[in-house]
């Protein structure tokens, strides 16, 4: 079984490999595509910022898959799976949804929702930071 479990994390990792360098590439194709037609689309300040909503959104994609990549290897070398780095992806992938909210059109429930899993993962991951150096969640006084 130990055997089946390597292969699947070699092969899992490969594929995230190629997932992200795609996503490098597609990124910059885009980025250079825009700039060679002059950024027709970028005409007010609401333009722009849609525009660097999708460049922030792609960016936070490319790095949680990198992230992804990290787990990956932490678990290949000591066959474990870091409680904080799975937080982090989770956080990444939590900002990358808020910028890429339109508030316009979003109701006040999942906007509710959305900051609550946001303060959820932000105390899950002080927690797990805490307990990683040893101190209590308690003051220390």
């Amino acid at each position: 079984m130990r055997g089946f479990e390597t292969t699947v994390v070699i092969m899992v990792g490969l594929l995230l490999a190629v997932a992200v360098a795609i996503a490098v590439v597609v990124l910059y194709v885009l980025l250079f595509s825009g700039l060679r037609n002059g950024f027709p689309s970028v005409e007010s300040v609401g333009s722009l910022q849609v525009a660097l909503q999708n460049v922030f959104g792609g960016v936070l994609l490319v790095l949680l898959g990198l992230e992804l990549i990290d787990t990956l290897k932490v678990y290949f070398a000591e066959h474990q799976i870091r409680t904080e780095v799975i937080l982090i992806v989770a956080m990444m992938a939590v900002g990358r949804h808020v910028i890429q909210i339109d508030f316009e059109h979003t109701g006040g429930v999942e906007l509710l929702g959305t900051a609550a899993l946001i303060v959820a993962l932000a105390v899950s991951y002080f927690l797990v930071k805490r307990g990683a150096r040893g101190g209590s969640v308690a003051s220390e006084d």
